[in-house]
């Protein structure tokens, strides 16, 4: 039997069940990835994305070479790709994981009523999360709203079917036809109309799998503290594995809780932190599979302040905040950051967010389209989430009364101001107890540090007190900090 895998967000050997159910059921075995052409062409993600993506695939290309199995690629409309390569192939079945974006859910509807045309079967799998929507319902059966209670039901979940990691499969010994032909050199990024940029996390499965075994050998021990600190390496920075699948939730969660079980220094609390992270993250997938609408609009019509309406001034706002020229140094550190790295700390995520829904004003959908353009670890459940969240809006979001304090987040998780000294050079050497405010520094001062305000670094956009008040009248909220 020929077999086709179509890998999309799963790219890696361990633990992949469409590649493992193909290897075990078929004698050929033919792996295909698409490059979506609309979508390339839609500038949805940005050039970060997909050099991460390339460099992904290339390891991958590699892997699978080691294997007997010829890495396949097309580029154009997804649908006609796949139906093309298992016409040319004359392949038997179809082998992919599911995707829950709810794009995603209708070009897999399609392809498979295309290939069962064909009489081409199609087998598909489980793999981008630990559960499944339909797997945690509350009592009534809907789906779970409120975060606490997802979790709860998560838990007991795990406990009564603790689902294990895959083997990396082996091709049957007979394996050979589809497979005997050298891969295609992948396109560049130039090829595929993005710009070639240097990645500061390194792509592929080996690099996830070292990178999670170094942050349950460090990092987790102090996760609770350290995942609000920007200027430390105190975080997994695995979501652009889990991203693009070269990582699995599973072997993630399996591998945390296996560092408890050997005991010693690691942190029980600090280590269910980290995989509570991990659920959060599911949490937002089944939001999106269960409410598809999410992606054009708020989850609930919550009570918030009118956004500010379209004009020059608004216009001016959003670029400031795009260009990290906003005059509050977490918030352009965090900006720049995004522009250099295609990443950001997820504490100053939601600073950034908060500040540009509740001290600018500015609708949220803005920022959410801004973060998936920019970000590395771009995915539609966790960003439209968060945002969601910091909006006030989304299932179990944050209330719509709470604002972050730029100065006073900078002050608490950034003491020293190492973060907002990495990313925004003008402010290098003013001094500590100046960095969260340089506004307030005096001329003098402003001489000293080399760094005139309105100058070398931009006023405050805003008085945030001022915008507080603003908020608070506008929303009928009372404001907190």
């Amino acid at each position: 039997m020929r077999g086709m895998v179509w890998f999309r967000r799963d790219l890696r050997l361990y633990d992949q069940p469409a590649l493992t159910a193909a290897c075990q059921e078929c004698d050929e075995v033919l792996p295909l990835f698409v490059f979506d052409e609309p979508l390339l062409r839609s500038r949805e993600f940005g050039s970060a994305c997909v050099n991460f993506m390339l460099g992904c695939l290339q390891e991958l290309s590699a892997s699978l070479a080691g294997r007997g199995l010829a890495l396949q690629w097309r580029l154009g409309e997804p649908v006609e790709a796949v139906l093309q390569a298992a016409r040319e192939s004359k392949v038997d079945v179809v082998y992919w994981n599911r995707d829950y974006e709810p794009a995603a859910i209708e070009r897999d509807r399609r392809v498979q009523l295309a290939l069962a045309e064909l009489g081409i079967h199609t087998r598909t799998f489980k793999d981008h999360v630990v559960f499944e929507a339909e797997e945690i319902r509350g009592a009534t059966g809907d789906p779970l709203q409120r975060y606490s209670a997802y979790r709860a039901r998560w838990w007991a979940k795990w406990q009564a079917s603790k689902p294990s990691p895959l083997v990396s499969p082996k091709p049957k010994a007979s394996t050979a036809v589809l497979s005997r032909s050298a891969p295609r050199a992948l396109p560049s990024p130039v090829e595929l109309g993005y710009e070639r940029v240097a990645l500061w996390l390194n792509p592929g499965e080996r690099q996830a799998q070292m990178r999670l075994q170094e942050f349950l050998g460090k990092s987790v021990h102090t996760y609770g503290d350290g995942r609000n600190r920007p200027g430390v390496d105190g975080s997994s920075r695995l979501s652009p594995h889990f991203r693009f699948g070269t990582l699995s939730v599973r072997t993630a969660v399996h591998e945390a809780l296996a560092a408890l079980a050997k005991g010693g220094r690691v942190s029980r609390a600090d280590v269910l932190i980290w995989i509570d992270e991990l659920v959060w993250r599911e949490f937002f997938q089944q939001v999106l599979s269960a409410f598809p609408r999410v992606v054009k609009g708020p989850f609930r019509d919550a009570a918030v302040p009118p956004v500010r309406t379209a004009g020059p001034k608004r216009d001016r706002l959003f670029q400031a905040w795009c260009q990290g020229k906003t005059g509050f140094p977490i918030v352009d550190a965090g900006m720049r950051q995004l522009h250099q790295t295609g990443w950001m700390h997820n504490r100053v995520r939601m600073i950034v967010a908060s500040f540009l829904i509740k001290d600018l004003r500015l609708d949220w959908q803005s920022g959410e389209r801004y973060f998936m353009q920019h970000l590395l670890d771009a995915d539609v459940a966790a960003n439209n989430g968060n945002w969601q969240w910091c909006a006030a809006t989304g299932a179990d979001a944050m209330r719509g009364y709470r604002i972050f304090n730029p100065a006073l987040q900078s002050k608490k998780f950034d003491p020293d101001g190492d973060y907002i000294r990495a990313y925004v050079p003008e402010l290098a050497n003013v001094p500590g107890k100046r960095i969260h405010e340089p506004h307030l520094m005096t001329p003098g001062e402003q001489v000293r540090a080399g760094c005139r305000i309105g100058v070398e670094y931009p006023s405050p956009l805003v008085d945030h007190a001022q915008a507080r008040r603003e908020y608070q009248d506008l929303g009928k909220h009372k404001v907190t900090t």
